[in-house]
């Protein structure tokens, strides 16, 4: 089957696509219109200048009836030209609006679009790491760029046409019936079997156009997974990146196939309404025609079938317009639905409402409860641990046993199911999400650098510090010496995923970023699992001074980084087995000497090979 980097073929869909049901349809609708709901000002006065134009519009046809009618057959010049300015001049005042009317409509789309990138991007910010954990970044950057970007036209521009089209097609409508009811019957008869095809095809794009935005969603997906620096690493260290040319020339083509289906569908239908509304001006003519040769006076028929002409000219365009609009409207609609997917997720992590600085930095973990949603298992089990201030517990256990879990409790990346956990005896859930964040730092085995300056890296834990603040950081995570080394210093760009570094180097980064945000509490996850001996006694050296003065949760993976905890916790299908000191545990003979006498095996065998090597 080969590398799938996430690829949708090989499993199913994280998010199922909410079902196009009438009522989600018209509660999808009422959203949409509530968007624009901030801005009315202006959308007054655009419907004002729609208003206007529209009224302006339908004179020219009554002025074309007066020119052939009175002015032109007898000749009266003054009235011609008269007649002939106000023309003009209506073109050049409708114009105006025209413009006017096209900046302040695109202004409130773009900030109608604006609205709903940051709602989304704020929104995702908000979910748990669970979210994030089932869902591909592919899929989360195809909503934000594409499907947001796919409703650009119709926020930008549709709304408005809407509106000037309906306006214009009712001024119109009356204009003609003005003229002559029998020609208006004539010209609208045909406008219901219009607007029935019209749905019918709208409808069929909608669905190609969710087919359309899923295989955008996967081509992002698999361009952001195969070439980034580790996808781009592994496919060429396995020897397929031929295969994943083929894979996204394979979803390329699909994708080319809905676009080709996406505008042709309903094609054919539309071509006819448009024919029909091409020879509508004949059957006009030919209408005039039957009338004279039965009686009716061809001196005063000639104006208004001009005149009539060249409303049905004015009023064909906008129908034309305003069915091609409905189709991309429906089109647009499993867009909007796609987006409302996302902002109507639940938010599992609610912030709290108490702002606390000073913690000094007690955690009580009080009979925790944790299955991951979805799960029927217990991840962890009546877990109850009191960790001091200033105190340091390792958390030790098998692969899988829940070490890594319980830190993401502390720092409330999850909630507990049951239980809870304090700090300074404040149940975590109830601080604000700044607050805790000051309280609790982290420190995992998989450190992200952003594709900046190292400075910029440094800062993000701090944003206010100042140069030496940040020069102070890294020389307490031994790194300073290296950063100095760069061409450029601190300003040196670190690469995409920091991938100018090495493991113990891009660890000793994230150790500075803890010591310059400075938490009073500090997660280890794993730091040190994935580093070579030699790296891994230069990072437990900048741990070290990291760790002085604070309430340290070290889960630990080499048991010889945690000899000197103050209590160690091991942890066996999720529930606590062992508590005590490294020498009371080897001591009792159970299932931390156990781990102890299988880590030591380990190291001596690494360190046999480590001879081995320098004898090489």
């Amino acid at each position: 089957m080969g590398v799938h980097f996430g690829y949708r073929r090989f499993g199913p869909r994280e998010q199922v696509e909410r079902p196009a049901d009438p009522a989600v349809r018209r509660a999808n609708l009422r959203r949409i219109a509530r968007l624009f709901r901030p801005y009315w000002r202006k959308l007054s006065i655009v419907a004002l200048i729609i208003l206007v134009s529209s009224g302006l519009g339908v004179i020219p046809a009554f002025l074309i009836k007066a020119l052939f009618d009175n002015a032109i057959p007898e000749g009266r010049l003054g009235l011609t030209t008269v007649l002939v300015a106000i023309a003009i001049a209506i073109s050049v005042i409708t114009g105006a609006f025209g413009v006017v009317q096209s900046y302040l409509s695109t202004q409130v789309g773009q900030s109608v679009m604006h609205d709903m990138r940051t709602n989304v991007y704020r929104h995702l910010q908000r979910l748990s790491l669970a979210f994030f954990t089932k869902t591909r970044t592919g899929e989360v950057q195809s909503r934000i760029a594409n499907d947001i970007g796919g409703v650009d036209n119709v926020l930008t521009s549709t709304a408005t046409s809407v509106m000037s089209t309906i306006t214009t097609i009712t001024a119109t409508v009356i204009a003609m019936f003005l003229l002559d009811w029998k020609l208006a019957l004539l010209s609208l008869g045909l406008l219901p079997l219009f607007v029935w095809v019209t749905r019918r095809v709208g409808e069929a794009r909608r669905q190609v156009a969710t087919s359309r935005q899923e295989s955008m969603a996967d081509i992002t997906s698999l361009v952001q997974e195969s070439l980034s620096v580790s996808g781009i690493l592994l496919g060429k260290t396995m020897g397929r990146s031929a295969e994943l040319a083929e894979r996204f020339d394979g979803e390329s083509h699909r994708l080319a196939g809905l676009e080709v289906k996406s505008r042709m569908t309903g094609r054919w239908m539309m071509a006819a309404i448009q024919m029909t509304f091409a020879v509508m001006p004949a059957a006009v003519y030919w209408l005039g025609g039957w009338e004279v040769a039965h009686g009716a006076s061809p001196q005063h028929l000639v104006g208004t079938l001009v005149a009539f002409t060249t409303l049905q000219t004015r009023l064909f365009a906008p129908i034309g317009s305003l069915l091609s609009v409905s189709v991309d409207v429906q089109s647009s609609l499993a867009l909007f639905d796609r987006i409302f997917e996302y902002l109507d997720l639940p938010v599992e992590i609610e912030e709290g409402t108490r702002d606390v600085d000073g913690v000094l930095g007690d955690v009580r973990i009080e009979h925790v409860w944790f299955k991951y949603g979805g799960s029927d298992t217990w991840a962890l089990e009546d877990i109850d641990l009191v960790i001091p201030s200033g105190t340091t517990t390792a958390i030790v256990g098998e692969t899988g046993a829940g070490k890594t879990t319980l830190g993401y409790l502390v720092s409330r990346l999850y909630d507990p199911t049951e239980g809870r956990v304090t700090v300074d005896g404040i149940d975590i859930r109830e601080l604000t999400f700044a607050s805790l964040a000051r309280a609790v730092g982290v420190v995992s085995q998989e450190t992200y650098l952003f594709n900046a300056t190292v400075r910029e890296n440094l800062r993000f834990a701090k944003p206010d510090a100042g140069d030496e603040e940040v020069e102070a950081a890294a020389r307490a995570a031994q790194i300073h010496g290296l950063i100095s080394t760069l061409p450029d210093g601190y300003d040196t760009v670190v690469g995409e995923r920091g991938y100018r570094f090495s493991g113990g180097e891009k660890q000793r980064i994230a150790i500075a970023r803890a010591v310059l945000r400075n938490p009073p509490i500090l997660v280890l996850d794993e730091a040190t699992s994935a580093l070579d001996t030699q790296t891994e006694r230069a990072v437990q050296e900048a741990l070290a001074r990291l760790v002085e003065g604070r309430t340290t949760i070290a889960i630990a993976h080499r048991l010889s980084t945690i000899r000197d905890a103050d209590q160690i916790v091991v942890l066996d299908g999720g529930r606590v087995v062992e508590t005590g000191t490294h020498d009371d545990l080897l001591a009792r003979g159970g299932r931390y000497a156990a781990l102890a006498a299988r880590d030591a095996d380990t190291a001596r065998f690494a360190a046999v090979e480590a001879d081995l090597a320098e004898l090489v």
